[in-house]
């Protein structure tokens, strides 16, 4: 199970592995690089894709199955 970011920077959106220096892969926009990382979560056992704006803060975190989700969402009608 993994963790990956998906970060900008000058040359274009990377996708990083958790706790890796450098990118595993650099794509031209977000939505590439956001599909990518997401396949690498998903062929790595599951995991956590987060998604960093320009400003390199987190806008958005996806968990990929077979991971379990730290903050499932509650059921409200039962």
């Amino acid at each position: 199970m993994s963790n990956y970011h998906v970060t900008k920077d000058p040359k274009g959106w990377n996708v990083r592995k958790e706790g890796s220096e450098r990118a595993s892969k650099t794509f031209r926009t977000k939505r590439e690089a956001e599909v990518e990382a997401k396949r690498f979560a998903r062929n790595s056992g599951g995991g956590e894709v987060r998604i960093h704006g320009e400003n390199g803060r987190i806008r958005d975190s996806d968990t990929v199955k077979p991971a379990k989700d730290p903050f499932p969402p509650r059921d409200r009608r039962h």
